[in-house]
């Protein structure tokens, strides 16, 4: 049984489901490819999700290497774990551009300057402009914290909570123009307990998104790779 599963078994446990369709779609398939995929990973805070990629590379879930982190804010604790793991790590601080343009133009530069193949937006809580999506386009994805489309835009579990509804989860998504619209790549279904609060539900979300991020990783990845292979 791959690592996957456990971890995916041990969450249904967690969140007191039994039933299998709690990720869709789900697979333990690990793609291999050579060479390794590229990643330019975008974060503003925490850097959870940020730090699941790493360790899902290093357990040899993933097949990838990080070229870098961006943040935009120099107090990002995602700095702390790009230490921790030798990432490199670069702070692009839109408070110190005059425009989301001009903010854009530069991470699209350090992008491009690594060879960077998917970018990742791993709680970055910046809208980006239609430049870098066209420029990254089908290579640029965020994982959003709630069932898309439902509870679109920022504090979605609260908005979810607001509504009432019993489950809510995560998806992680291509990006385009309109925000959290892109085609979905990947779902986790969380149940809404009567006793939540919203940062006991967090916990059950965050806990199935750094699950489902880097199987979307690894399936954008492969289909990157094939398109490549087709084109030669």
């Amino acid at each position: 049984m791959l690592e996957y599963q456990e971890e995916y078994e041990e969450n249904i446990l967690f969140s007191g489901l039994k039933e299998q369709g709690l990720i869709s779609p789900f697979s333990v398939e690990r793609y291999s490819y050579e060479p390794k995929i590229r990643l330019g990973i975008l974060a503003s805070g925490n850097g959870s999700n940020f730090e699941h990629i790493i360790k899902s590379i290093k357990n040899k879930k993933l097949n990838a290497e990080i070229t870098i982190l961006i943040v935009n804010n120099p107090n990002c604790l995602a700095i702390r774990k790009a230490i921790e793991y030798d990432i490199p790590y670069e702070i692009i601080n839109h408070r110190e551009c005059n425009s989301r343009q001009e903010h854009d133009k530069l991470v699209m530069k350090k992008l491009d300057d690594l060879s960077v193949e998917l970018v990742v937006m791993a709680g970055w809580m910046r809208i980006v402009g239609e430049e870098l999506i066209n420029k990254y386009e089908n290579r640029l994805i965020n994982i959003h914290p709630s069932l898309l489309p439902s509870f679109k835009g920022v504090d979605a579990i609260k908005q979810a909570m607001d509504n009432k509804v019993t489950i809510t989860g995560c998806t992680v998504h291509y990006v385009q123009k309109e925000v959290d619209s892109g085609s979905i790549i990947i779902q986790a279904a969380v149940p809404v307990k009567d006793r939540d609060s919203k940062e006991t539900l967090t916990k059950r979300v965050q806990d199935m998104e750094h699950i489902i991020l880097p199987l979307a990783i690894g399936k954008v990845a492969n289909k990157l790779r094939n398109r490549f292979m087709d084109n030669k």
